[in-house]
């Protein structure tokens, strides 16, 4: 695998069409994996999220499943998004801070995480709001690694998107947390986001050596599609400046389907 920063990881057109992800044969047959073998019994998952809705996109089924096996769970929430409007008069970055943290409050809640449709309380996932500038993680990848170092474990699971997915913090997030677990004993698993854009189905940069299968059930999807729509602010086109939807239909079709692909 190339791991050069420059080696052709772009986000920029509309990417690897869903379509060719789906005829590859190599992704059908990724080794499966279970919320149990990820996130034993008595361990804590802690979510690394670059961005709100980071956690949502990546492991929003895993969300539910360690729910629903009774496991701890930790989100650090490194940066509350505010750089996903530039120039936007209608949504500035002051708004945004409160938006896009509001936004994951509503998409943990319609994942079924905290009081549910029947009162009844189900795990929700502490928040730590880390605050550091979007778009910039990789001049704090030193001050994130540190934090990390402080709270987690040796026995924590740690979650965080690939260090090579091709967005600057989703990378900058993946290295800290990387040497993070590394000094501290604790396991990493990585999440591709925006690899599936622009890399192609045998690439061999995508470590798929790696690559396991989580499979989701029809009601932990369906709550995971809903749980989406929550992040109103990245779903629709910015009229005051033209910019498109960051989350238009064709990027969410390759991250909505009835599995999720972790590197372990």
């Amino acid at each position: 695998m190339n791991d050069h920063p420059a080696a052709g990881r772009r986000i920029a057109g509309e990417g690897t069409p869903d379509g060719d992800w789906q005829a590859w044969n190599g992704l059908r047959d990724l080794p499966p994996v279970s919320c149990a073998t990820l996130v034993p019994a008595g361990r804590r998952a802690v979510i690394v999220a670059p961005h709100p809705d980071d956690e949502v996109l990546a492991c929003g089924g895993l969300l539910q499943l360690l729910a629903a096996q009774g496991s701890a769970t930790l989100l650090v929430a490194v940066t509350d998004g505010t750089a996903s409007h530039p120039g936007s008069t209608s949504m500035t970055p002051e708004q945004l801070a409160r938006v896009r943290p509001g936004e994951t409050g509503a998409a943990l809640r319609a994942l079924g995480l905290g009081v549910s449709a029947t009162m009844a309380v189900t795990p929700a996932p502490c928040v730590l709001r880390v605050r550091l500038p979007d778009g910039a993680v990789a001049a704090s990848v030193g001050q994130l690694q540190a934090l990390l170092e402080l709270m987690l474990r040796p026995d924590d699971v740690v979650f965080v998107t690939w260090r090579h997915d091709g967005h600057p913090d989703h990378e900058a997030c993946g290295l800290a947390a990387a040497m993070a677990t590394s000094a501290c004993g604790a396991t990493l698993v990585e999440m591709p986001v925006w690899s599936w854009h622009w890399a192609a189905p045998a690439d061999v940069r995508v470590p798929w050596h790696r690559a396991r299968r989580l499979a989701l059930g029809e009601d932990v999807l369906r709550r995971k599609r809903e749980a989406v729509g929550c992040f109103t602010s990245q779903l629709h086109e910015d009229t005051t400046t033209g910019q498109p939807a960051i989350l238009p239909p064709h990027v969410l079709a390759r991250l909505l389907h009835p599995y999720e692909i972790y590197f372990t």
